[in-house]
């Protein structure tokens, strides 16, 4: 046997395991991912309800805020009222001593504005009482609304801690294998089957042939094509889709 020869070999077995692993890691992956599409969409409605009721939570305590400063403001107005009333009184009580129609006449100007003061009150405690009659009936509202999302939160979590505690095992074998097989793929191929797998809807980077035709794609493959991949001496992609093509008795080699 020649160095050539030796140098062939050597290179061959190296690319044949470098195919073997990465195809060990998409069997892994898409185990991986079929756990977790029996998830289905619980993970991502869980999501959905948690910022639903940070929304709600934050809505309420904002409401809950403007009616305690509304209520501050109509005290502040009900003390108003009283300075005026205590100020109309004292006026009034003056006019009876004053010394000539000047005095009276500035005293009946200040009873005035101070009447006008009153209806300014009035009419703002009103329109405060009313906004707080508004945003009494949505707090009200949203809290039943939050209280809804709650329970359904609790139900949705139980449901997924409950897929999760039956497949859990299983996927942190599988995460622990994977780990293992990735750090002995070179990076620049571990990239490529990252990528691949991001770019297909079916996750698959790596698939075997079937039927003569991609497992991907399912296009077709010549005959001379499926040769050289079943040697498995170099990596060999798919024309069509670029996914990895191997033999699909690799693993027993």
């Amino acid at each position: 046997m020649t160095k050539k020869q030796t140098k062939a070999e050597a290179s061959s077995q190296s690319i044949n395991d470098k195919l073997k692993s990465l195809y060990r890691l998409q069997l892994i992956d898409s185990e991986i991912d079929r756990i977790k599409i029996t998830r289905g969409e619980l993970p991502l409605e869980v999501v959905d309800l948690e910022d639903e009721i940070e929304g709600l939570e934050t809505r309420l305590n904002n409401l809950e805020s403007e009616v305690t400063q509304l209520k501050s403001q109509i005290a502040a107005r009900d003390n108003g009222k009283k300075e005026s009333d205590a100020l109309i009184k004292r006026y009034t009580e003056q006019q009876n001593n004053v010394r000539n129609n000047r005095e009276y006449d500035s005293l009946t100007k200040e009873i005035e504005f101070q009447n006008l003061e009153i209806e300014l009150c009035d009419k703002k405690i009103n329109e405060h009482a009313a906004d707080i009659e508004l945003k009494s009936t949505i707090i009200d509202e949203s809290r039943i609304k939050f209280e809804e999302r709650a329970k359904d939160l609790e139900v949705k979590k139980s449901e997924l801690d409950s897929i999760i505690a039956e497949t859990q095992k299983d996927e942190e074998k599988l995460n622990k294998e994977r780990e293992i097989i990735a750090t002995n793929i070179e990076p620049r191929l571990f990239h490529a089957y990252s990528r691949i797998r991001n770019n297909v809807l079916n996750k698959l980077a790596v698939v075997s042939i079937e039927r003569d035709a991609c497992g991907g794609c399912f296009n077709k493959i010549p005959p001379q094509r499926q040769l050289d991949i079943k040697s498995s001496r170099k990596i060999i992609p798919c024309e069509y889709c670029g996914r990895i093509l191997v033999d699909p008795e690799i693993l027993e080699k």
